[in-house]
């Protein structure tokens, strides 16, 4: 996987977490699949893609609008959350991103912002030896509006102490995409690493 870097300067980065920094999209899906087995509930791997960004209680939400469920949206999502806390060891990273992690770090301000709980991706962060490469770590519970709101990145830049215009993003999904761009930043978008 190559990553082509837009031209300018920019004075900070900011990575998205899940799929970008960790390969971690297919354990969180195996973790979604077993909590909601526990309801009979069905979520389509398209649309688990689809919803990447999108912090674990709007997505069960999201689940109980489209499909009429009517799980309760805290516990699954701790439920969820929890299920998927056993699988990080497991966690590879994303080579490319992470490399560039360690190129950055020291030159210039480094942040995460994510629609992950504080506790998981630290847990993810520190299961890949990064972080504390970064002076800011922004997660579901620092922000009012998730992804594809301009809410973390905004936080993000914020607490870097650089306007967003200046920041440069990293993320996998279009939900992402569409913050970064909300926000006022130009944005990498991270392929996802080839399977099989």
């Amino acid at each position: 996987m190559n990553i082509k870097l837009p031209d300018g300067d920019f004075a900070a980065y900011i990575f998205d977490c899940d799929g970008t920094l960790a390969d971690t999209m297919p354990l969180h899906y195996r973790a979604w699949c077993a909590a909601l087995k526990e309801h009979n509930a069905e979520f389509p791997e398209a649309l688990f893609y689809e919803l990447g960004g999108v912090t674990t209680e709007r997505v069960v939400e999201i689940l109980n609008e489209r499909h009429g469920h009517s799980m309760p949206v805290k516990e699954t999502a701790i439920f969820k959350d929890n299920l998927f806390v056993e699988l990080i060891p497991r966690i590879l990273p994303i080579e490319p991103v992470v490399e560039l992690v360690h190129q950055y770090h020291g030159a210039k301000p480094l942040a995460v912002a994510s629609g992950g709980t504080r506790a998981i991706v630290t847990k993810i962060l520190d299961a890949l030896g990064i972080l504390k490469k970064f002076q800011a770590v922004v997660t579901a519970e620092n922000y009012r509006h998730g992804k594809p709101a301009p809410d973390p990145f905004l936080e993000a830049a914020r607490r870097l102490g650089v306007t967003p215009a200046q920041c440069l993003v990293f993320e996998d999904t279009t939900t992402g995409i569409s913050a970064a761009k909300a926000a006022g930043m130009q944005w990498v978008l991270v392929q996802p690493p080839a399977r099989g």
